[in-house]
């Protein structure tokens, strides 16, 4: 079962010794995700931390350093499960299976993965407030090949490929062996055939 992020208690004023690694924080008007925080003490020069992070609507790098007293706002968040149920224009409609709520997510928050993406699908959203600003999905998901030509008989090499379509309309490689009517594994980081689902 997928996790949905969403903020529902207010943001918080903290200072930087209390970031961590994961945190969100709004900075310079813009939230970024915490990949890296290093506390530095630098010979007889005042103690900082150097941070890492990445913006999370542009995925740009950012690195800053926070005197040890400066104050930054951490961005409160809370877990509920998600659906993805279909799609409607540039936004998927996802629902909350526990309290059946639906939002709008923007397509674009799913990057190249959306196209792997079937209804009923689970997925992970983070939502600040009531933005949307993370989505993934599963690494791997299993889709019925709709479309190859036939397997060539006695063909078990896994080598060679052949192009063969998925239930969602992409076109992937396959090994030889797969026919339609087949159900897959696909990398959906990659569009990579994984396995053929027993």
């Amino acid at each position: 079962m997928a996790l949905i992020v969403k903020a529902t208690i207010s943001n918080k004023m903290a200072k930087a010794s209390e970031v961590k690694s994961g945190n969100i924080l709004r900075f310079n008007g813009e939230l970024t995700q915490v990949e890296e925080f290093l506390h530095r003490t630098p010979g007889n020069l005042r103690a900082f931390y150097q941070a890492k992070m990445r913006n999370v609507k542009t995925g740009k790098l950012v690195e800053y350093r926070f005197r040890t007293d400066e104050e930054v706002t951490i961005c409160r968040v809370e877990t509920s499960d998600y659906q993805y149920l279909y799609e409607d224009g540039d936004f998927l409609v996802v629902m909350d299976i526990n309290s059946f709520e639906q939002y709008n997510v923007p397509k674009t928050l799913f990057g190249e993965a959306v196209k792997f993406l079937k209804e009923g699908m689970n997925v992970i959203i983070s939502f600040e407030s009531e933005e949307p600003i993370v989505a993934s999905m599963p690494q791997n998901v299993e889709l019925e090949i709709t479309y190859t030509e036939p397997a060539v008989k006695g063909d078990t090499s896994t080598s060679a490929q052949k192009y063969a379509t998925v239930e969602t309309g992409v076109e992937i490689r396959v090994p030889m062996f797969i026919n339609q009517g087949d159900k897959v594994k696909v990398d959906t980081r990659t569009g990579d055939y994984v396995e053929r689902v027993k």
